[in-house]
């Protein structure tokens, strides 16, 4: 790989690092193509990426913001898993782990934080950030049906007092 290439890895590694809510970093070592196919269709279904880099280009574009903790997880064959939303990366990455043992979660980093495989896997048992959306429509819209329903009730009571009154006259 010339400088040039390498350059520009290191430009995209920086910007994975700096756009991306939380980075896996996985070990793949001993998947197939075919195991390493199904893994990035799941996650590019959910807007993820898993992308495979060299240790040293990726300790570069740390530039030592994580320290030796961070430096650390570049050992062996190592790849990155990341996405916009920060718990889409790991829930993908821990599920895929459970179903297949040759992808073993390492580690991840979030910001400069330094998240160990509990960190990333407590971190993938969080709901995502559409649930979270939904769940904050929801409790918005509650307060909004109750008084609509509370409006309704005197109303709907007046008419079958009326109704009441003329089913009786007649």
């Amino acid at each position: 790989m010339d400088r040039a290439k390498k350059a520009e890895s290191i430009e995209e590694l920086k910007s994975v690092f700096a756009n991306s809510g939380t980075v896996v970093v996985t070990q793949y070592t001993g998947m197939t193509f075919v195991e390493m196919s199904e893994l990035r269709n799941r996650l590019r279904k959910e807007g993820a990426v898993v992308r495979v880099f060299k240790n040293r280009l990726a300790q570069k574009a740390l530039d030592g913001k994580v320290g030796e903790k961070g430096d650390a997880l570049f050992k062996g064959p190592v790849a990155l898993v990341y996405s916009a939303d920060p718990v889409t990366a790991a829930k993908i990455s821990v599920q895929y782990a459970k179903e297949n043992d040759k992808l073993k979660i390492i580690g991840g980093i979030m910001d400069t934080d330094v998240l160990s495989e509990a960190g990333v896997k407590s971190l993938a048992t969080l709901p995502s950030l559409d649930e979270l959306r939904g769940k904050l429509i929801g409790l918005l819209q509650a307060p909004a049906t109750k008084i609509a329903g509370v409006l309704q009730a005197p109303a709907g009571q007046l008419a079958r007092v009326v109704q009441a009154y003329a089913d009786k006259n007649a």
